[in-house]
């Protein structure tokens, strides 16, 4: 044995019964819809998920059917990208709903700090846990195509924070030139801004006008979820998107 055989990822990790499999592929339409041989990496994948990840429930528990399923939906945006993707960090922190996080904020104009409140269904810091609510994670298994995806949303941020704080560019493949991307993402996200502030109706959640970060987030989410609608809004993010992904899996 090397000196480093003990620690538990060295080792392959316990591979998923087909039971309960069978019952969590059943239940998550995003695996699903998967071709056999993405299905059977999504099933090494969460395995390896299981095994590298510590979970941490909160005021609640969490059973191992509702850990794969949380492990199969964080896998599936690095299919087509790798496991490494996930590297960096170790624990999930759930909570049974929603919860609360205090964040301070900075004035660049003032100087003022201030701290406030903020009501989240997930949340992710560089080097930091994954946060998530089971409830937005069961509503999200049960509407997975309306938009919304909690656990694709914090990956999204994780991916982000590969390379440093998130900025909506993740570290890219070869195949992505990283000056389309970025121009690609920054006229998208202004446009989204100025409709946002002009208080236009808008194809993609308001939310993602929030910053550059939360842009790419949220059409990640749109990505897996609603993909037609990332294409009526912004072509070209979709086709991105879809280089740095894969094809979308929603019907």
């Amino acid at each position: 044995m090397s000196g480093f055989d003990w620690l538990p990822w060295r080792r392959p990790p316990p591979p998923i019964d087909d039971a309960s499999w069978r019952d969590a592929l059943a239940v998550c339409p995003l695996a699903q819809r998967l071709a056999p041989g993405e299905r059977q990496r999504l099933r090494l994948f969460a395995a390896r998920f299981l095994q590298r990840k510590r979970f941490f429930p909160v005021d609640t528990e969490l059973d191992p059917m509702q850990r794969l399923l949380i492990a199969m939906q964080a896998c599936v945006p690095v299919l087509n990208s790798g496991f490494r993707m996930l590297r960096g960090w170790q624990s999930v922190i759930v909570y049974p709903g929603e919860f609360k996080v205090r964040h301070r904020h900075h004035d660049a104009d003032t100087g003022v700090v201030t701290e406030r409140d903020e009501v989240r269904s997930g949340e992710s810091w560089q080097a930091g846990p994954l946060v998530l609510s089971w409830a937005a994670v069961q509503q999200d298994l049960l509407q997975p195509w309306d938009g919304f995806n909690v656990v694709v949303h914090e990956i999204a941020h994780k991916l982000d924070m590969l390379d440093g704080p998130p900025d909506g560019v993740p570290p890219l493949p070869r195949a992505i030139e990283w000056r389309k991307w970025i121009d690609t993402f920054q006229r998208a996200y202004d446009r989204l801004s100025d409709d946002v502030h002009l208080g236009h109706d808008t194809l993609i959640d308001p939310y993602a006008a929030t910053n550059p970060g939360e842009y790419f987030a949220v059409t990640s989410e749109l990505h897996f979820s609603d993909p037609r609608r990332v294409m009526q809004a912004e072509p070209d993010v979709a086709t991105l998107l879809q280089a740095y992904y894969g094809p979308s899996l929603a019907p």
